[in-house]
């Protein structure tokens, strides 16, 4: 695990969340990808996101904390030999690919590559 990536916390109504975390809270957007059902706000200088997600268009959705690492598929092979079970096989998202799995105690958690990043 090379460092933090995103945090994901589930909210059922995107802009009562979003009046929250930006005027509330005074965090600085990031993205607002509403229409998706995300948006990310920064949290002071570090590149790592509190990423909203809308519980409407997401099903099964918990607090998830990603890690980026090189490659998915390779820690995902490396994990998988470890006995990790995944909730899914990777999938590839707008900058690479992920997978999420739960910790033996039910917390959420997943692996991002940036493998589409030049």
């Amino acid at each position: 695990m090379k460092n933090y990536d995103n945090f994901f916390l589930p909210v059922y109504n995107m802009e009562e969340a979003k009046r929250y975390y930006g005027d509330i809270l005074g965090l600085k957007m990031k993205f607002d990808f509403s229409d998706k059902g995300m948006t990310a706000y920064n949290v002071g200088n570090e590149e790592p996101a509190i990423i909203l997600k809308d519980k409407n268009k997401f099903g099964n959705l918990k607090p998830t904390i990603w890690f980026e690492v090189d490659n998915v598929m390779s820690k995902y092979n490396e994990m998988k030999e470890k006995g990790i079970e995944f909730l899914s096989e990777p999938f590839e998202i707008k900058t690479g690919y992920a997978v999420e799995f739960e910790d033996p105690f039910g917390n959420r958690l997943g692996i991002t590559d940036y493998m589409k990043k030049s």
